[in-house]
């Protein structure tokens, strides 16, 4: 059963925590000197953020990649995000989950809903949203099922289309869930620090 080694690799990080802005922020510092950053909705428990750094070819820290939240473009300043904007009109992918299910959302997609089909591709280990006008495709992965190695079950995926987004839904299967409420408990007895002076408390 390979369902401890991340919850292993979890607990052996450097972790710091800091309450800020209703959130609870936590940094994982690993033994590979990756980083990953999480933001947890302080009164419901729920995953707000998750982005990822690694070192660069220098030994430098590279850029943070958001895995779950908004995407980073969004996140730039006000002057570099006029140097690289893109149309308004494009696709906007992202993702954020509830307490239950991964979720991804699809802005600008004004197609109806019969158009879109999302399927599993298991060999790929990846979802795939296609369109029958063609306008549309899309590959994406879930990285939790692949660092638990548990496999992607076809009849945990829904969608749904309103005001022009496509929400694609994976309900999380039962071992994340449970590994999910082991980090929970783990994460509230880190001493947190608060409203961010920097001075966050490890682990």
């Amino acid at each position: 059963m390979a369902v401890p080694s991340w919850l292993e690799r979890l607990r052996a990080a450097s972790k710091t925590a800091l309450v800020q802005d209703g959130k609870r922020k936590i940094h994982y510092l690993f033994e590979d000197g990756k980083e990953m950053a999480e933001e947890y909705d302080v009164k419901s428990g729920q995953l707000v953020s998750r982005k990822w750094r690694e070192k660069n070819t220098l030994g430098g820290s590279g850029k943070w990649q958001v895995e779950v939240g908004e995407p980073t473009l969004l996140l730039l300043g006000a002057l570099e995000s006029e140097l690289i904007k893109e149309s308004s009109s494009n696709p906007v992918f992202m993702r954020k989950d509830t307490l239950t299910s991964f979720q991804w959302r699809i802005r600008n997609l004004p197609y109806p809903k019969e158009v879109y089909s999302v399927s599993v591709e298991k060999e790929q280990r990846c979802c795939v949203i296609r369109t029958t006008n063609k306008k549309y495709y899309k590959k994406f992965s879930i990285p939790d099922l692949d660092r638990y190695q548990l496999p992607l079950d076809a009849a945990a995926l829904s969608f749904t289309h309103a005001n022009n987004t496509l929400i694609i839904t994976y309900q999380k299967p039962k071992e994340i869930l449970a590994a999910e409420e082991q980090l929970q408990k783990e994460l509230k007895k880190i001493k947190a620090a608060n409203n961010g002076d920097g001075d966050c408390k490890t682990q």
